[in-house]
């Protein structure tokens, strides 16, 4: 028996491995993440399966839900959104499965900040404009920000920032950014990535507050950064015609020689 940790993608149903879809297929229980997993995933369930919404269950419930499969010797699949590697609660999971003896494996999902930049036609990182993304939210509730990710200290770097979970605070990360990246810097709202019903808002820090509507409440990224809007930014040299590399040999002594 396994508990299959599968990332269920950003919203969209045909966004999700076929690794991932051959999982559900495969286990006599799922549980998935009802508040944000597309019930149309639901239909890779094989025919009698177990379905449970884990949204209004708490923790303990959850680990009830997954020992009972445990000892019945079902495997289950375990659907959280986006992909598991942030923000999914998938870790405290996996701890007490430890603790219990219960198998486990990963498979990853499309990330909401990927398909986002997919919505927007964008690239996140341009030569000489930016080469990093920042993944990183506001405290809320549930999960305060340590100390020293303050958005501000991520706002230093002019590194494309990926703002999940925040849209509820929007002056205030506006107000955040604005010294660092200046009131023209480009912005998009994308509101439910990859949805039927996706939205998405593309404005400068100093109009965001008056472009963004009052539906968009939550599930939406804010993504910040000039690279957002650049035009004038250098090619890369990857596909330059005089870069040598391993696979295109250029000049009279190649770095990589044809054959080598």
């Amino acid at each position: 028996m396994t508990v299959h940790f599968i990332g269920a993608g950003p919203g969209a149903a045909d966004l999700i491995t076929l690794r991932g879809r051959d999982l559900i297929a495969a286990c006599p229980v799922c549980l998935y993440a009802g508040s944000l997993v597309p019930e149309a995933l639901l239909s890779h369930c094989p025919s009698g399966a177990r379905i449970v919404n884990t949204a209004p269950l708490s923790l303990d419930e959850i680990m009830a839900e997954i020992a009972a499969a445990h000892a019945e010797g079902h495997d289950v699949a375990r659907l959280h959104s986006g992909d598991l590697s942030v923000w999914s609660a998938m870790g405290e999971q996996l701890r007490r499965l430890r603790v219990l003896g219960i198998p486990y494996d990963v498979t990853p999902g499309v990330p909401s900040f990927a398909a986002a930049a997919a919505a927007l036609g964008t690239e996140l990182t341009l030569p000489g404009v930016a080469q990093s993304v920042v993944l990183t939210r506001t405290s809320g509730r549930a999960t305060a920000m340590p100390e020293g990710e303050a958005l501000e200290n991520f706002a230093r770097t002019g590194a494309t920032l990926a703002i999940h979970l925040s849209v509820h605070v929007l002056e205030t990360v506006v107000e955040t950014l604005s010294p660092h990246y200046g009131n023209d810097c480009p912005v998009a709202v994308v509101w439910r990535a990859s949805w039927p019903d996706q939205c998405i808002v593309r404005a400068t820090l100093s109009t965001l507050e008056t472009a963004v509507g009052a539906e968009m409440e939550r599930t939406a990224l804010i993504l910040v950064g000039p690279a957002l809007a650049a035009e004038g930014f250098d090619e890369s040299r990857l596909y330059a015609g005089d870069y040598d590399r391993r696979y295109r040999p250029v000049g009279t002594h190649p770095r990589f020689p044809e054959g080598t």
